[in-house]
């Protein structure tokens, strides 16, 4: 229980414990003076009445407090519920740009890759044509070359170059 509860529920009780234990004294007619006129009453009971009338007003305040205080944090909630949902579609709208535009990038780059390879293999090609074509005409020029001079010489085969170690027990 809270201390202010706490506190209140003591004072509540102590009236109560001493309109009891002194109700004889509470009952006892005096004058009482209501302004414009005097009459004969119970002034003990009158306060003890107007105690209880007042506490009434202030439990109805604060139960009338809390339940606008209530229905206001409702409103709140379902504000907050639907700004939520608002940023959430705004952040997967983000997100589907986002994939959108890194998908168009990598396509590019893509495509500038292939493009790139395409024109190396091209150029490699080339290059090797054009090796073929010199590493013939010098086997030309050679072959002419060993023509003119005579009779051409029986080439001697070249022995095929091992590429494993021999193994030696």
């Amino acid at each position: 229980m809270k201390l202010k509860t706490l506190i209140l529920l003591l004072i509540v009780v102590a009236i109560g414990a001493l309109g009891a234990l002194n109700w004889a004294t509470l009952s006892v007619p005096t004058v009482v003076s209501l302004g414009v006129a005097t009459v004969q009453a119970p002034l003990g009971l009158i306060m003890l009445g107007l105690t209880v009338l007042l506490g009434a007003f202030f439990l109805a305040y604060v139960l009338t407090l809390q339940g606008s205080v209530l229905m206001e944090t409702r409103r709140h909630a379902k504000e907050m519920a639907a700004q939520r949902e608002l940023a959430d579609r705004a952040e997967a709208s983000r997100f589907t740009e986002l994939r959108q535009f890194l998908e168009t990038q990598h396509r590019t780059g893509y495509d500038a890759l292939m493009a790139r390879l395409d024109a190396l293999e091209a150029r490699l090609s080339a290059r090797a044509q054009e090796s073929d074509n010199i590493t013939a005409a010098y086997v030309g020029q050679l072959e002419d070359q060993l023509h003119r001079r005579g009779e051409p010489k029986a080439v001697q085969p070249v022995p095929p170059v091992r590429t494993e170690p021999e193994l030696r027990l």
